[in-house]
């Protein structure tokens, strides 16, 4: 079979294909530090340059912060793969046990591993798609089918380019579906498609009351403490149940399909054990949601951080000029978070007392990410998955956000499938950061196995 000789050509040629992942490694790509822009620059070059060397039509488009790798190549039907060069500071250096930007294959507990800044978050994983239109393309002489690269430099510093270059570019970048390796193994063993995103709103207060700081002693229980107002506001966030009693807060959050509850249910997730690792036992969401449900497919509200008064060392009788909170919401389904934003403002100025102010400060906000599984590009990717693990690929959601998948959706109209093979102990955006040589090997034929029934 023409897929089997793809496979073959994968596992024979691996040293090859991790030297040339070892050398993507070595270019300290920090995109959030002007002092690496220049390295961020070598990595989108070497990255067209392989490109090319694969019949890829491909360059470093400009953009006011780092550049976009796009290439073009194949015929067919028109698939859009999403990847980003760009890596996460290596801070504290201290607790590397090896220079993050020398790539070293290790022997760790469970199996070898790749050790370097950004291999597994994401040039371990980009490099797995472009591993399998290599080994494609050295067997037929062809891409499989029409693909259009597209990797981003900024995505560790919060995609400020992304948006206008979609603009700008939505009728070049549009395809039928897009493929985003970004994600990880559920549990780490099972593979699995993410299709649903959760949406994020930050909102910062400043909740104000007297001109200054005022002596406990001469004004403690006549004069508004903005401590005890905004505890008390905060107190009320959440029902004894674990509901937001926010009003309207959970318009156009949806309940969960069938199908992809039974799914579910079959990962046997382990609450307790996924708890237990931070020291925790008992979930504290929703009550009768499930633990699943509750990080995948239902809206939180959360404090981050609270503060105001004398905190240092010692003691200081004080009644604080002003306290701080900041509060995220994640949201799911069809909840509008500009609409959330307005309502929670609201619900928070109703409740404050006399004498006492509040001031926002908004922290961006995204709305969720739904993919449609009725494409039947989704059953087709899952099949490949299956195939390759040997354990069934489920549709999972994601607890956290991936705006690159919602801009899609919303700027070029198409669902994407996240699809990805990092485990929970990579260590991303950590020292140490590692990526499984089988996570890469299995994921580069996982890929092939994809392109060939989606071609």
């Amino acid at each position: 079979m023409t897929l089997d000789a793809v496979l073959a050509r994968i596992d024979d040629t691996l040293p090859e294909a991790l030297e040339r992942l070892m050398a993507l490694l070595r270019i300290p790509s920090i995109s959030t530090d002007p002092a690496y822009a220049s390295d961020c620059a070598r990595a989108a070059d070497w990255l067209v340059a392989d490109l090319q060397t694969l019949g890829f039509d491909a360059s470093a488009r400009p953009t006011p912060g780092h550049p976009m790798v796009v290439g073009h190549g194949g015929e067919g039907r028109h698939l859009l793969f999403y990847g980003h060069y760009d890596v996460q500071p290596v801070d504290p250096l201290a607790l590397w046990d090896r220079d993050p930007f020398d790539p070293e294959l290790q022997d760790g507990p469970k199996g070898r591993v790749i050790r370097a800044r950004g291999a597994s978050d994401d040039k371990g994983q980009l490099m797995t798609f472009l591993e399998a239109c290599r080994a494609w393309t050295a067997v037929h002489g062809t891409l499989p089918c029409r693909l259009t690269i597209f990797l981003e430099g900024e995505e560790e510093s919060g995609s400020p380019s992304m948006i206008p270059f979609l603009q700008a570019n939505a009728a070049e970048l549009t395809a039928d579906v897009a493929l985003i390796c970004d994600t990880g193994l559920f549990d780490g063993t099972s593979p699995a498609i993410v299709t649903m995103l959760r949406g994020l709103l930050g909102e910062e207060l400043t909740i104000r009351a007297a001109s200054r700081d005022l002596h406990s002693g001469m004004y403690g229980g006549l004069a508004a403490n903005p401590i005890r107002v905004v505890s008390q506001v905060l107190a009320g966030l959440h029902d004894d149940q674990g509901r937001v009693q926010v009003p309207g807060f959970y318009d156009g959050v949806t309940e969960l399909p069938d199908a992809i509850r039974q799914q579910w249910q079959a990962l046997s997730f382990d609450h307790a054990r996924f708890l237990g690792d931070v020291g925790l036992s008992v979930p504290a969401g929703e009550v009768e949601r499930t633990p699943l449900e509750m990080i995948w497919s239902r809206p939180t509200a959360e404090v981050n951080g609270i503060w105001g008064g004398y905190t240092g060392d010692g003691f200081k009788t004080v009644l604080p000029g002003e306290a701080h909170a900041k509060i995220s919401f994640r949201l799911v389904g069809d909840q509008d978070p500009d609409a959330i934003r307005d309502t929670f403002r609201a619900w928070v100025e109703a409740q404050l007392p006399a004498d006492v102010s509040v001031e926002w400060k908004g922290h961006g906000n995204s709305p969720a990410s739904v993919m449609s599984i009725d494409n039947p590009a989704f059953e087709a990717a899952r099949a490949a998955l299956t195939d390759e693990w040997g354990r069934a690929a489920a549709y999972v959601g994601a607890g956290g956000s991936i705006p690159v998948a919602g801009y899609f959706k919303t700027w070029l109209g198409m669902d994407a499938m996240l699809i990805g093979f990092s485990r929970d102990d990579d260590q991303i955006h950590s020292p140490n950061e590692k990526y499984d040589l089988e996570s890469f090997h299995k994921g580069i034929r996982s890929w092939a196995r994809i392109l060939a029934r989606l071609q």
